[in-house]
């Protein structure tokens, strides 16, 4: 059985001087030697403060690479971490914590920790280096291998939580064997080698960043440049310094980049762009193409599956709209829930359900029950359906269906007309109260320029009228500043619904 601890130790025999991680704006390197010193050190300071192998430490550091630092250190000296949102508020994080139930928490402050919960500072040992000619010591001067470092068994892993916006939150933990079979699929199905440069501003308290970002970049011996924060101003330019040869993106920076086009020029050494945590409009993906001439890679996972489900091939077809195919993991496509199962023909709208190596078999002791059937398949609450070829193609999540009078109404059909017309930025359409017919689509929209949109609104409406029949045609378009958003890009749909119930 692999584990993230064989993992750092080949890879520091292997390239011990190369970068493993790199601050994008700083001069800040963690190389592949510095990264076994800090797991060996990471081992040593949680044996010697009691905190056993499996047991959970929390995360919570303000800077990415000391942040990526400590995770990918407590995971690899065998234990499970349990990353934090730095700027989440103490309620939230008391939701985690009560759920994750850590023994120790490597913080920059106590602020909104529970009482009695040991804070740990990093270990006493190097990390981090500098840029340059010999920043590296010799390999010889690692410390040895604390007694016991993991090797051989799985104990470490990540723990995570869903939101729990509409519910009880649910405790994910997902162990190292699951981490490594996912991230080793990333990196194959992207053709990751020592020669890569991938660059990642998303947050590293998501699985996208843990998974496709820090761990598939371990995997295949790559160097992943992190940045705090996404910024248009300059972009490429960043890009093109610091040699970067894919991107770990969200459509909401897709989109923001193929606003403004006018005189980028991607470097060359730009393979591909990554897509997740979304479903991208093929409007926006076709702007960006054309714009840029850098192909786009979209791809759908989720935390229960440790990151990537699907995904789209770097060499074709990869279709618009599509979140590709199924990559390491089985997928089917259900007209209902539970046993036995009785599975979609192609292009026929289903739940999505899926099962395999990097996909969990239960939620964490205390979480709600889960949507698993007999046979280990779970429900994602995603719908979707099949094209002959096995592309999957997501129509949105099966709470989000707007049931007017009852017919059944996808939102992704309206959004993308609506991402497709001029002058539109970002849109999403959710349910508003009817008196008579229960619920109708309404949609809020953001005006690609600022200022007043004279004419949006009755284009939008006349767009909807030729293309769309007359229950899927929103009652009403609301133009507003911006859509609220998660932390990974992702419309928060809850907040809307709730102003439109309003309207």
């Amino acid at each position: 059985m692999t584990v993230i601890g064989d993992w750092i130790e080949e890879a520091a025999a292997r390239w011990p001087g190369a970068a493993y991680l790199e601050e994008a704006r700083g001069t800040g390197t963690l190389t592949y030697a510095g990264l076994r010193r800090s797991t060996r050190a990471w081992a040593r300071r949680l044996d010697d403060v009691g905190v056993p192998r499996g047991a959970a430490v929390a995360v919570r550091v303000p800077d990415p690479l000391s942040y990526a630092t400590a995770l990918v250190g407590i995971v690899g000296a065998g234990r499970v971490a349990v990353p934090l949102d730095p700027a989440a508020p103490a309620a939230e994080l008391s939701r985690v914590l009560a759920v994750a139930r850590p023994a120790a928490a490597v913080c920059d402050s106590r602020d909104g920790l529970p009482p009695g919960l040991a804070v740990l500072g990093p270990p006493a040992a190097p990390a981090s280096t500098r840029r340059g000619p010999g920043a590296d010591p010799p390999t010889a001067c690692d410390p040895p291998a604390a007694p016991g470092l993991p090797a051989a068994s799985a104990t470490g892993g990540i723990f995570l939580c869903t939101s729990g916006t509409t519910g009880a939150p649910k405790g994910i933990l997902l162990a190292e064997d699951q981490l490594c079979h996912v991230a080793a699929g990333v990196a194959g199905h992207h053709r990751l080698t020592p020669a890569d440069r991938g660059y990642c501003s998303l947050p590293l308290f998501h699985v996208n960043a843990e998974v496709v970002g820090l761990l598939a970049t371990l995997s295949a011996g790559a160097c992943l440049v992190l940045d705090r924060r996404f910024s248009r101003r300059g972009f490429w330019e960043l890009i093109g310094s610091q040699r970067i040869t894919w991107i770990n993106a969200v459509p909401a920076i897709l989109t923001i980049l193929a606003m403004d086009p006018a005189g980028a020029r991607p470097a060359r050494r730009l393979r591909f762009v990554r897509s997740a945590s979304a479903p991208l409009p093929p409007s926006v993906l076709g702007r960006f193409e054309h714009a840029f001439g850098v192909p786009v890679v979209e791809t759908y996972g989720m935390t229960e599956a440790a990151s990537m489900i699907t995904a789209n091939p770097l060499d074709g077809p990869r279709k618009a709209g599509s979140a590709g195919l199924p990559v390491g993991t089985e997928l089917r496509i259900s007209r209902q829930t539970g046993y036995p199962a009785a599975e979609c023909q192609a292009f026929e709208v289903g739940r999505v359900q899926i099962r395999g190596p990097g996909v969990i078999t239960g939620y964490a002791e205390g979480s709600p029950p889960a949507a698993f059937d007999r046979e280990g398949w779970l429900d994602t609450g995603d719908l979707g359906h099949l094209d002959p070829d096995g592309y999957l193609f997501l129509a949105g999540r099966s709470d989000d269906v707007i049931n007017r009078g009852g017919e059944k109404i996808y939102p992704r059909e309206i959004e993308d007309l609506l991402l497709a017309q001029p002058g539109v930025r970002s849109a999403a359409v959710v349910a508003a109260r009817d008196p008579v017919l229960g619920e109708r689509p309404v949609a809020y929209v953001v005006p690609a320029r600022e200022g007043p949109e004279r004419g949006l609104e009755d284009d939008l409406r006349e767009a909807c009228h030729a293309a769309l029949p007359r229950h899927k045609r929103p009652s009403a378009f609301f133009l507003v500043e911006e859509l609220p958003l998660g932390p990974t890009g992702k419309v928060t749909r809850r907040r809307l619904r709730e102003l439109a119930f309003g309207v």
